[in-house]
């Protein structure tokens, strides 16, 4: 099943709410053998989804606090879902659900997220996450979320507006970002102030190469300040003010 027709599923069907037939417990669902890595910069809030998730049978296989670690995670266990908090330092849930794409295609996305405008959710469709979960109601409905999408079906947390859905099956998207993976991996980092030489280390990539980067994402945005870039940064939503 493509992208789009598991969205057009949820778009022709009613919402998904993660509410369950009365008096009917979770464990009168089939036992999900999943294995499961968690994102999140916030301990208390992955202790509480791991809890919560292995108490259902889901397999928790590693947990990282920031997007590199996410990945590095990812790629060493091949897990099938990977939950991810959408502001993480080093890189942001975003960019780490483009990255899973390739280095764990089978690895399914859900992103969790205190951002309710149809932009953000629009850009996380077109990143390749499969389920997108607000914050205040991630715990409720995570693992309805984890079995829809298992199905092929996508995933939106009650509050989030369905004309974002129709609006990404019409093809009427973003506007298409002008920068490459890599260079929203160099201004994350230079967003969240660190110099050529600590984002070339971290990178892997000689200093020239990172400065090559910097300029040319100054040269496409037409910022040429370290303070217009943190701005831009914050606009986009690729680091928490």
């Amino acid at each position: 099943m493509t992208h789009e027709q598991s969205l057009a599923q949820v778009s022709s069907r009613p919402r998904l709410t993660g509410r369950r037939p009365e008096g009917e417990t979770l464990k009168a669902f089939s036992p999900m053998l999943f294995r499961v890595m968690l994102a999140d910069d916030h301990m208390l809030l992955r202790q509480g989804v791991k809890a919560l998730l292995e108490a259902d049978g889901v397999t928790v296989v590693g947990e990282a606090g920031d997007g590199r670690e996410a990945l590095r995670i990812v790629q060493q266990t091949q897990p099938d879902f990977a939950i991810l908090d959408i502001m993480m330092p080093l890189l942001n849930g975003l960019d780490v659900v483009r990255e899973v794409r390739h280095i764990s295609p089978q690895t399914k996305c859900l992103l969790l997220s205190m951002h309710t405008e149809d932009a953000f959710v629009m850009e996380s469709l077109r990143a390749g996450a499969k389920g997108y979960l607000l914050k205040t109601q991630a715990v409720k409905d995570l693992l309805q979320a984890i079995r829809e999408v298992s199905k092929g079906c996508f995933y939106l947390s009650p509050g989030i507006s369905q004309t974002v859905i129709h609006a990404y099956l019409a093809k009427t998207d973003l506007p298409p970002d002008p920068l490459t993976n890599r260079e929203r991996e160099v201004l994350h980092l230079v967003a969240e102030g660190m110099t050529t030489k600590k984002v070339a280390d971290m990178l892997g990539i000689s200093v020239k190469t990172a400065e090559c980067h910097r300029q040319r994402i100054m040269d496409k945005l037409d910022i040429h300040d370290t303070a217009g870039l943190v701005r831009y940064s914050i606009r986009r939503h690729l680091i928490d003010p």
